[in-house]
């Protein structure tokens, strides 16, 4: 596969804005998509284990082949790498496409348990994809504007939350789930138009090492992690921040449909994406706070508050404005945080030094997708129902009766997420990591090589 035509684009910031403008169309689709399959589950079902399920096979593979994708990444050319990763994504919905329709015609009784194996093909690629996207923006970025870039790149993420919910509620009554999935597969195609049409720059050819065992590769990863204990603190801070984003994601569904219906949760998911595209955009103009640290403990401290304001007796108002405060510190903390990652961290390596990183901090969403059906149907639900064993406690605050359960876990949440930036900040290799570390030699792009929109 050659990318030597004479229209395909070179120049760092237009590769790098082209690359970002895929990302952003396919994001809409990807919401899309998971807010309808999600919604499918949940109401056919009733039940929150079965519908954690669904997010426990899209972080599962994530984890098993991040370091297969680091090595592979710093190995190949990261153009095709992400090429490949977007068709088979495709190949995943595509195998969606099939089962609705046979189910619609007959031939096949649909169960929800049939989407697990295609949501975990998908996320399987997704990793490749970041991997190879995120090892790729210090090479058309400078390092100033590295804060910047990466509040761009979270901004395309959030735009599938912010108008996948909204648009997904009203797609679904008119075209159906077999719609929704060929409006994913037609933002794909964008996406790897993007791709084709671009010449994503590689390392320095003296900086890649000679190939070596995939073992070899995660010990490389992990070993320069561990010499470097400012980074190993902010990773283990990091897989805390996990377990708690995806025990509120995967449970912001069954709250809000305790006490209102689908529609409305749509809104309630478009507002906590209006604040992941308000995090982006504050992050893109801004750029993040010069001690980047900073950033990311200010804003989970935030993040931690809303989850105790999104516990308050139901409304719908009160967990909108919580869920958009929430969403908001997500690019900015993750952001900065990819911002000292990519700053430090040599180009020629990033790919398995991000995998370990990426193989680490998400160990933790595949435990917390399994618990958060448990925990909610065989405890918090039972101690806040209207005679619940906390009802007379905590119930007198936040409410019994279905979903407080989940608003007594939300709480729990918030106070776990503030006692982990606390615990973070306190420790003086994870404050000075930016001071500490020396910066890794990144090629410098043009003088004009800024992130465009």
């Amino acid at each position: 596969m050659a990318f030597s035509s004479r229209n395909v684009v070179t120049h760092p910031a237009r590769v790098f804005s082209l690359i970002w403008l895929g990302q952003l169309v396919s994001s809409l689709g990807t919401g899309l998509t998971q807010f309808s399959v999600g919604v499918f589950v949940y109401q056919n079902s009733d039940s929150v284990t079965e519908y954690s399920l669904a997010s426990f096979f899209g972080f599962l593979p994530m984890v098993l082949l991040a370091p297969v994708a680091g090595s592979m990444v710093d190995r190949r050319n990261r153009q095709r790498v992400m090429l490949l990763a977007d068709l088979g994504a495709m190949t995943a919905i595509g195998l969606m496409w099939c089962l609705v329709a046979a189910d619609r015609a007959g031939l096949w009784a649909l169960q929800n348990w049939h989407f697990y194996p295609p949501l975990a093909l998908s996320a399987a690629f997704s990793t490749f994809r970041v991997l190879a996207f995120s090892t790729t923006t210090p090479l058309l970025v400078s390092k100033q504007n590295l804060g910047r870039a990466n509040g761009m790149v979270e901004l395309a993420m959030s735009a599938g939350q912010l108008l996948g919910p909204a648009l997904a509620g009203v797609l679904v009554v008119s075209i159906g789930l077999q719609g929704v999935l060929l409006i994913d597969l037609a933002t794909f195609l964008f996406a790897l138009a993007t791709l084709l049409s671009v010449r994503i720059p590689q390392p320095e050819p003296g900086q890649i090492e000679p190939r070596k065992s995939l073992w070899t590769d995660i010990a490389l990863g992990w070993r320069f992690i561990r010499e470097r204990p400012g980074l190993l603190g902010l990773l283990a801070f990091s897989s805390a921040v996990n377990l708690v984003s995806v025990l509120v994601t995967v449970l912001i569904t069954p709250l809000v449909l305790s006490f209102t219906d689908p529609a409305t949760l749509g809104l309630v998911v478009s507002c906590s994406g209006v604040g992941m595209v308000a995090g982006g955009i504050t992050m893109g103009v801004w750029g993040g706070p010069k001690r980047r640290i900073f950033g990311v403990l200010g804003a989970e401290l935030v993040a931690g508050l809303a989850l105790l304001a999104a516990a308050l007796p139901a409304s719908v108002f009160v967990v909108a404005c919580a869920a958009f405060v929430f969403m908001f510190t997500a690019p900015v903390a993750m952001g900065c945080s990819q911002a000292i990652w990519q700053s430090k961290v040599p180009p020629a390596i990033q790919g398995r030094v991000f995998s370990t990183r990426r193989m680490l901090a998400l160990i933790a969403p595949p435990i917390a997708a399994l618990l958060a059906g448990p925990l909610t149907d065989r405890l918090f639900d039972p101690w806040m129902a209207q005679d619940g064993a906390l009802a007379s406690t905590f119930g007198q605050v936040l409410g019994t009766g279905p979903g407080r359960g989940i608003a007594l876990l939300y709480v729990v949440l918030g106070i776990m997420l503030a006692g982990s930036v606390l615990l973070t900040g306190s420790s003086p290799r994870v404050r000075g990591v930016e001071d500490e570390l020396p910066d890794a030699l990144l090629p410098t792009p043009g003088p004009a090589a800024q992130p465009q929109a």
